[in-house]
């Protein structure tokens, strides 16, 4: 440990000096560095591997919870006239703002509690990312020199995110607004830099203007779920033609628009049609389960009913050696899904879905606990 941190330390001065020759100032790195040091516990939480993927109805069921649905609304009354001017200017309904901001810091809430110079130059020193992290210490430093929050206050997560839209220090200085005009963007304290800077982000990530997200629809009985791969692009008009409704049971808007179909669990779970404003929600974070988090928070805010389906009691995470299972069985039984490596990509749902018409189930191609079991039940009868 005293043999790393000695060697880190070198590394740092060795960083100073190519920091300085990028403008930032002396006093800001003695100032930065003075009592940084090499941090286990960051390079613990890089390298975790979970051992177990949440379902989408694990994730969904601890992100949109009664309380932040409660909350959420509450707090986009009362700040209904901020919002409004941040929607007037980029173009993002306040109801997302509100939504995104209660699922990345729990509306402020926790906004992590690492020293960010820290974090980033332990990250910046494990050579697994480095030249990732090193950009982005050298973003945080540039935020710091120009006197935009103070070092005791520059505090986020463990892998650099920072105050209550979760900027990496790259995004702050791409996006964040002085929305407040005292001068500085300070997406710590100041509710009006917080959200100019996430509408000005979501603009610029291209969300577009007077469209929805998606909806929660209903498939007709026969469906061919490959369609529901998240990628397939079909006009709302095709995919009308196809038996597609509603969740209520309604005809899908009569609109010029394309959209995409998402089943995030098996084919007893709620379907969704996804728009482009999606995919922009996905830039911001990169999975589906979070995306619609987001986008469900959303449509509670302003009273949009729950989802239309429940969680199946069977409903259970799968780990890594389950997946791997999972494929070993399907290769075994002659449906071809590859090295069983625990990724479930294309060729793992379709030797799924040629095991499931096989059995005569419906064919969602969507690995599960459920499907594991069956699978072994074929494998091995009793």
């Amino acid at each position: 440990m005293a043999q790393d941190d000695a060697e880190f330390q070198s590394w740092v001065q060795q960083f100073k000096q190519q920091a300085e020759t990028q403008g930032i100032s002396k006093t800001t790195l003695e100032r930065a560095f003075a009592d940084v040091h090499l941090n286990e516990k960051v390079l613990e939480l890089d390298r975790r591997q979970p051992e177990f993927t949440r379902t989408f109805w694990q994730y969904f069921q601890s992100a949109v919870t009664e309380w932040r649905i409660q909350r959420a609304a509450m707090l986009y009354r009362k700040h209904r006239r901020l919002l409004d001017q941040v929607t007037k200017q980029y173009g993002v309904p306040g109801r997302f703002l509100v939504a995104f901001w209660g699922m990345e810091t729990n509306f402020g809430g926790y906004t992590g509690n690492i020293p960010i110079i820290e974090s980033l130059a332990t990250l910046a020193y494990d050579p697994r990312r480095s030249d990732f992290f090193s950009n982005e210490l050298l973003e945080a430093l540039k935020i710091l020199d120009q006197g935009n929050i103070s070092l005791q206050d520059m505090k986020g997560s463990w892998a650099g995110a920072m105050g209550q839209c979760q900027f990496m220090p790259s995004n702050y200085m791409r996006y964040a607004v002085d929305g407040d005009g005292d001068g500085k963007k300070d997406l710590w304290n100041s509710l009006e830099d917080v959200f100019f800077s996430a509408g000005h982000f979501l603009a610029e990530l291209g969300w577009q203007r007077e469209e929805n997200w998606g909806r929660e629809v209903h498939l007709p009985k026969g469906f061919d779920y490959a369609l529901a791969d998240g990628q397939t692009e079909r006009s709302l008009q095709e995919w009308a033609q196809l038996g597609i409704q509603l969740a209520d049971g309604r005809a899908l808007p009569q609109e010029s628009m394309n959209a995409k179909l998402l089943l995030p669990s098996d084919y007893r779970g709620p379907a969704f049609l996804v728009y482009a404003n999606f995919d922009v929600i996905k830039r911001w974070n990169n999975s589906n389960n979070y995306a619609l988090g987001v986008a469900h928070l959303a449509d509670r805010i302003i009273g949009r009913t729950t989802l239309s389906k429940e969680r199946p009691d069977d409903d259970e995470a799968m780990s890594l050696a389950d997946m791997q299972a999972l494929q070993d069985h399907l290769n075994w039984l002659g449906y071809d899904a590859g090295k069983p490596d625990g990724i479930a990509g294309s060729r793992t749902r379709n030797a799924l879905r040629a095991f499931q018409k096989d059995q005569r189930l419906p064919a969602d191609g969507f690995p599960s606990a459920a499907m594991l079991k069956r699978l072994e039940q074929v494998r091995t009868p009793s």
